[in-house]
């Protein structure tokens, strides 16, 4: 049942990549969460995330701006090291609180609790008007990169900043998504090595039809929304997967997924 319910999301999610302002991670993470523990999940989602952004790259990549990926891809590198870093020294820790629902203990871990925290500020990014006109200066390019990186690296959320910081880069249409999606792969390639010693060759086995399926199907929902969707601004999608968001962060608070 995951393998089609996260194939389903990832084919769907990946067709708005081009023109909503919310990355395939957004959604995708948080359906990976239900099936998987929270870093497992964090992890296998940046596997897709990651193949998407390679195929992506290939079709768009040209456009990328140099000046643009150095000032901000090297800040971003870093810091998500450093994210990717605390989420494994925080994902085995001791729950924070537990109670009981309805006759059930639930626990609520740190991992889970910060994770939903960042699930709501960037669900709020897209709900409030003022929040998600938000745009950075040129000069706070790397600024940007470190708070991208970091996020990415903690949570998988890393495209609500980037846009936000590169959207007054000075950049065409054409070149302000290459730039993104490059950026997005050095983040994405950086987060995954650190990852690396959670995720092992036994769980990547064992989850290889679920990864080769969700993998296929966002290549072929980012095939699909380059060629006929590049115009199209679906903003009463961004809303719904902001509430979305939402309610899942709730439960991720609450301990009950």
């Amino acid at each position: 049942m995951e393998i089609v319910i996260i194939s389903i999301v990832a084919f769907l999610t990946a067709i708005l990549t081009f023109f909503s302002g919310f990355g395939l991670g957004t959604l995708l993470t948080p359906v990976f969460m239900l099936f998987f523990p929270i870093d497992i999940a964090i992890g296998l989602c940046g596997l897709v995330h990651f193949a998407n952004n390679l195929f992506k790259f290939f079709l768009v990549g040209k456009h990328a701006n140099k000046e643009v990926l150095l000032k901000f891809g090297i800040p971003a590198i870093i810091a998500a090291i450093v994210g990717s870093g605390l989420l494994l020294q925080i994902s085995d820790l001791e729950p924070l609180f537990s109670y009981s629902l309805f006759g059930k203990q639930l626990d609520v871990f740190p991992v889970k609790f910060i994770i939903a925290i960042l699930l709501v500020i960037f669900a709020l990014l897209d709900l409030i008007p003022f929040l998600s006109k938000l745009e950075f200066g040129k000069d706070k390019l790397p600024l940007g990169g470190i708070l991208s990186g970091f996020f990415g690296g903690l949570s998988g959320h890393q495209g609500a900043l980037r846009s936000a910081f590169l959207i007054k880069a000075g950049l065409s249409k054409e070149s302000f998504i290459a730039t993104g999606i490059v950026v997005s792969m050095f983040i994405d390639f950086t987060r995954l090595s650190v990852y690396a010693s959670k995720i092992t060759t036994y769980t990547l086995y064992e989850n290889k039809v679920l990864l080769i399926s969700a993998t296929l199907c966002a290549i072929t929902g980012a095939y699909l929304g380059n060629q006929l969707l590049k115009k199209v601004t679906l903003k009463f999608i961004q809303v719904f997967v902001a509430v979305l968001l939402l309610l899942v962060a709730i439960a991720l608070g609450m301990g009950i997924i």
